[in-house]
């Protein structure tokens, strides 16, 4: 078994991401790392990067998700700007093992239920509806800015309990705060800038939870404030946290959803057809869509212990930069996966996670697709490109458009 310290790179290192030409379609390099190796060593980044399905699966059932770096570890760097972020990765669901996180998750997800998300379809519909409407007599669309961030940005700040009309700000601080989850690695500097938005949404956020009870409204603010199981209740920043986490994931990978399901569907015209003619198909097109362009592309694990993975032995601390985009185009699990079918069998995709850390909005993100894609085929025949001009966001982490500029008939 190869270890970090003696491996002989042959890859290229998934720094590469951030190549504009690599942004555009990271699917060739994912697949070179996983014919390398779908284990391999990455000096660059100082992290193991795994690409293969089954292993991306053991790496999410077995690793530690603590891996998100703590205010001190941050001022060793000699980035202790960053340390208002740093403070609330290490509250986040995303960033705890058990048992701290079996006793967050049961928390919220007794807040959040799944009664709650499916009875916003209606609320939804109506917000879908009203934001294509501006559109239609138009006969064009700029998708990104005028729906696709827009839905799921309104749609958030109404589950979270916030006032719709600063949905605006939500969705400012949740670019800023994904853009340090991703790149903190390779653009410290990038991250750093975006500090005084970070300590914004915090303080807004803390205004929100310390409202009182006559000033509240329906929502997740009120509901984690409240929620409690066994006992045991949530601390002030332990709500913050959450909120926050909950709030940037739920924009940032429904508009990329949106907006990267919508570009794929016009690349495969045949499937788009097939999808118009056959809405029933709408739940497994959403699924196939998240397969083929999961809206989040990797996630970061250290190992407990020292752990074999693909034949290479992994020591314990070590840093895993778990694929999930790549693990979604492994042929050893997806025969022709380079293929969109909207018909696929047995799509048991990665592209929220798996296991303890399965994505928390995963229900919600789902509901907003159907509706999305299921009322712009309906209402915006002979849907066309009419920009050809592709532009990707530079995000090692999201696979996000920058605009999307669409016409119909």
């Amino acid at each position: 078994m190869s270890t970090g310290a003696t491996e002989t790179r042959e890859a290229p290192s998934l720094a590469a991401m951030l190549d504009p030409a690599v942004l555009a379609d990271p699917y060739p390099l994912y697949k070179e790392l996983r014919d390398h190796s779908p284990v391999h060593w990455d000096p660059m980044l100082h992290s193991w990067i795994v690409t293969g399905y089954g292993e991306v699966l053991k790496v999410l059932h077995e690793f530690s998700a603590r891996c998100a770096p703590s205010p001190g570890e941050l001022e060793r760097m000699g980035l202790g700007e960053l340390a208002p972020a740093a403070e609330l990765l290490v509250k986040q669901m995303l960033f705890l093992d058990p048992p701290d996180h079996t006793r967050l998750r049961a928390l919220a997800s007794s807040a959040f239920t799944t009664g709650r998300v499916e009875a916003m379809r209606d609320q939804i519909q109506s917000i879908t509806d009203e934001l294509l409407d501006a559109a239609i007599p138009r006969k064009r669309i700029e998708m990104l800015a005028e729906f696709a961030e827009p839905l799921p940005c309104i749609v958030t700040a109404i589950v979270l309990g916030v006032p719709i009309e600063d949905y605006h700000r939500l969705k400012d601080w949740s670019v800023d705060f994904a853009q340090i989850l991703s790149n903190l690695q390779l653009d410290p500097e990038s991250a750093a800038a975006r500090v005084p938005s970070v300590n914004e949404m915090v303080a807004y956020f803390e205004r929100a939870v310390s409202r009182p009870k006559s000033e509240s409204r329906p929502g997740l603010v009120e509901w984690l404030k409240n929620a409690e199981v066994n006992g045991d209740r949530l601390s002030g920043e332990e709500v913050i946290a959450n909120l926050i986490i909950t709030m940037v994931g739920a924009q940032e990978t429904t508009t990329n959803l949106i907006a990267c399901g919508l570009l794929s569907l016009l690349r495969n015209p045949e499937q788009l057809e097939k999808l118009r003619a056959h809405p029933e198909l709408m739940k497994p097109a959403v699924e196939e869509l998240l397969r083929y362009e999961s809206p989040s592309q990797k996630t970061s694990r250290k190992a407990f212990q020292e752990v074999e993975v693909g034949g290479k032995r992994i020591r314990p601390g070590e840093n895993v930069i778990a694929i999930m985009a790549a693990a979604n185009r492994d042929p050893l699990r997806f025969p022709e996966p380079d293929r969109l079918d909207i018909e696929r069998p047995d799509n048991r995709h990665l592209a929220f996670g798996w296991a303890r850390h399965f994505c928390f909005g995963a229900p919600l993100a789902r509901i907003e697709a159907e509706i999305a894609f299921s009322s712009i085929l309906r209402r915006m025949p002979g849907l066309r490109l009419e920009d050809q001009t592709i532009e990707w966001r530079e995000h090692m982490g999201l696979r996000g458009l920058k605009a999307l500029h669409l016409a119909f008939d």
